[in-house]
């Protein structure tokens, strides 16, 4: 765009220059035309026919070089004065004007051919007087005009191109200097600041102001990060105290009813506990988490501990669990957090999909990502409520007859994006396919090993 105005500016007022100066210059060229005729016409009014033919000499004789062209001829084109011998049969006629060509022929006695420019004048009686002009040097500086107008478009275009793609370029850089900087602020790195190059520009002025946004934004998490702080020194505490005492009064308590009671308000206390803790871990981690913990494991080994927890629980509803894992894929993370995210899918799957069912775990490489999917033959999400189910609380109403609190997959959500890793939802027809895709380190080949035992299948593939 800054390329085609540009040029588009130079060449409006190359333009505006071509026509100024070779169109001033046609212009004057005819006036002398006119201006010629003008005053032969005032001659032959006073003088009559010889006194317009003796002018005619007397000017082309103080005219040697031959700038003025004259021919008056007879009805049939005899010449009675003039510089040149022949009436020129071969031309270009616009509008009353002549343009045509001097040369030996029309009995022209100069080396070179010459373009020249004439009017026609009919003279009573059938007479005809051509006044014209030798137009060589208007011609030449027009063909000047028009190679400094040609070669000055295309150093225009170059150095349009150029600072065009300066322009671009340099405006590209700083705004990918604010795209990877706002991305990694995304992804958790909040201390991260936009650089200025204290020019004062409108990028600069961007970034600071995005920076004084981020400070705020900040400044807001920490409160709340305090905020969350207090809570769980203010309440969680008490909370499980309370929890502790009422399984204390479980074991005093003789009467049945009275056993259930507590029994029961224990189980509320421990479920407002595992809220409590969860709502506390998913603020941390969408703060940003700490990626202290951070270092290298075998997410193959993880993946296969973590499903032998839930064998029996898949046993006992009859369910068949099939594991398909690709040996010593490892990452970089959270190990802790990875193994409580694969654990509450599989708590998930397990928990949703009914007796006989079957779930199957799979572990592999593909385009250089780590990709664990876990599909199962439960009740499925409907796709119009995938979207939503990753927010806080938010449960299918299918699934509400199960026990849980909806912060399952928010938790998994953000364990996902701490890890730079995607989590995608998607139908098994029925149930539902949960896939993970995580950033791979490295991939040491194996040998595939299977077992069935108890409804059970594994399978570790290399």
């Amino acid at each position: 765009m800054y390329m085609v105005l540009f040029a588009t500016s130079v060449f409006i007022l190359m333009g505006f220059i071509y026509w100024a100066t070779a169109g001033y210059m046609s212009s004057q060229t005819d006036e002398t035309i006119e201006a010629e005729i003008v005053g032969l016409a005032e001659q032959y009014q006073r003088q009559g026919l010889n006194g317009l033919i003796s002018v005619i000499r007397e000017r082309v004789a103080r005219d040697p070089n031959g700038k003025a062209i004259y021919l008056f001829t007879a009805r049939d084109f005899i010449k009675l004065a003039g510089n040149i011998d022949k009436w020129p049969e071969e031309g270009e006629v616009q509008e009353g004007w002549l343009n045509f060509t001097l040369n030996e022929e029309l009995g022209w006695h100069n080396e070179l051919d010459r373009p020249a420019r004439a009017r026609v004048f009919i003279v009573p009686g059938g007479l005809r007087l051509l006044v014209g002009r030798d137009v060589n040097e208007f011609m030449a500086v027009k063909e000047l005009v028009e190679r400094a107008i040609n070669l000055g478009m295309a150093i225009t275009f170059m150095l349009a191109m150029i600072g065009g793609v300066m322009m671009s370029r340099s405006t590209a850089r700083r705004v990918e200097i604010i795209n990877q900087t706002s991305q990694k602020i995304m992804k958790g790195n909040l201390s991260l600041r936009i650089p200025d190059r204290g020019t004062n520009d409108d990028f600069d002025q961007l970034a600071r102001n995005l920076n004084e946004m981020l400070d705020r934004i900040f400044q807001l998490m920490e409160g709340i990060k305090h905020v969350s702080d207090n809570i769980a020194h203010d309440l969680r505490t008490p909370l499980t105290r309370l929890r502790n005492k009422l399984e204390n009064t479980l074991l005093k308590v003789e009467n049945e009813v009275q056993r259930e009671l507590v029994a029961s308000a224990v189980a509320e206390a421990d479920q407002l506990l595992a809220t409590f803790n969860a709502l506390l871990r998913i603020a941390r981690l969408e703060m940003g988490g700490r990626t202290d913990n951070f270092k290298r494991f075998n997410l193959s080994n993880l993946l296969l501990d973590s499903a032998e927890l839930y064998e029996l629980v898949a046993e006992d509803k009859q369910q068949t669990l099939r594991i398909r894992v690709q040996k010593d894929i490892e990452i970089h993370g959270d190990k802790d957090l990875i193994f409580q995210t694969v654990s509450n899918l599989i708590d998930n799957a397990i928990k949703y999909t009914p007796n006989d069912g079957d779930i199957s775990i799979e572990l592999d490489l593909h385009d250089k990502l780590v990709r664990l999917s876990i599909a199962d033959s439960g009740i499925g999400i409907p796709e119009e409520e995938r979207s939503k189910v990753f927010d806080r609380f938010y449960r299918v109403a299918k699934s509400r007859s199960q026990p849980g609190n909806g912060l399952g997959l928010s938790l998994v959500q953000a364990v996902v994006e701490l890890h730079q890793g995607e989590i995608k939802l998607s139908d098994n027809e029925p149930g539902l396919i949960v896939t993970l895709e995580l950033p791979e380190i490295d991939i040491v080949e194996g040998n595939e090993i299977k077992n069935e035992q108890a409804g059970i299948e594994v399978s570790t593939p290399a």
